[in-house]
């Protein structure tokens, strides 16, 4: 099996390393936000992730487009993948009308300033098109998601997900799962290997909390194109440090026969 790599401006994330490590940022104010970009960005992830729904200014879009470019001004090369995260999806509550953030997301994309969005694929379909359009109209990769914080889907529904994704146009399809067991997380692993193998685009895919932690240090051997790490502040439950995802990672690399990272 040979799994697909994310593709940012024509090359993989992370000069092509596989996983991609992707660390987030929650900063609810501007300088708490800038002041984590400085300590994340010196760990050198592959792909910063800017959780926006945490952000107090959401409402403002100069101020979050502004941001957006301060962020990269912070960690140049490192890619950017903006994201929104519904609270029906385990993301903060925000103001903002669903239609008020696709005009975000219109504007953020229309400025140069991310390589990435993530947008859940279980908003209504005529939304989803519309983010799908603005996305490749400025030339940024789609993040299609789906997040499940109660339990683990069966096999197929988490077929489907990763199917409806490929359907809708995403340039990369993501599914994270709540496990209640370890076989919680084999369904997901499962999920994913056969996704991986079946769609065209690449796949993203983890088990939150104890017991899938293990998913996001082996999740790429399944064929999982990216991995989330800690650079200062978690943004779901059981991400770990990136000092020990990559660690981790390095360690099974060598027992693959893979380069070192």
């Amino acid at each position: 099996m040979q799994a697909k790599a994310i593709e940012v401006n024509g090359r993989p994330a992370g000069s092509g390393r596989f996983p991609a490590v992707c660390a987030p940022l929650i900063g609810r104010t501007s300088e708490k936000l800038l002041a984590e970009v400085a300590i994340v960005a010196a760990k050198k992830p592959d792909i910063l992730e800017w959780r926006v729904d945490f952000f107090e200014g959401i409402g403002d879009t100069a101020q979050v487009i502004g941001l957006a470019a301060r962020i990269k001004q912070a960690a140049p090369g490192i890619p950017l993948l903006f994201t929104r995260r519904s609270s029906r999806e385990g993301g903060e509550s925000i103001a903002l009308s669903e239609p008020q953030v696709i005009a975000l997301y219109r504007a953020v994309c229309a400025s140069g300033q991310v390589e990435l969005v993530d947008y859940e694929m279980g908003n209504e379909p005529a939304q989803v098109r519309e983010v799908r359009e603005l996305a490749r109209d400025n030339g940024v990769k789609l993040i299609l998601s789906f997040h499940d914080f109660q339990g683990t889907p069966s096999l197929q529904v988490l077929g489907q997900r990763f199917d409806q994704a490929q359907a809708l146009g995403a340039d990369v399809a993501k599914v994270a799962v709540m496990p209640h067991n370890m076989q919680d997380v084999l369904t997901l692993l499962s999920a994913t290997l056969q996704a991986s193998e079946k769609l065209e685009i690449p796949v993203v895919s983890m088990s939150m909390g104890g017991f899938g932690s293990v998913t996001r240090l082996c999740g790429w051997t399944f064929g999982s194109a990216m991995t989330f790490a800690v650079g200062e502040s978690s943004s779901a439950p059981g991400q770990m440090p990136i000092e020990d995802i990559n660690a981790g990672l390095s360690v099974l690399r060598k027992a693959f026969g893979k380069p070192p990272l």
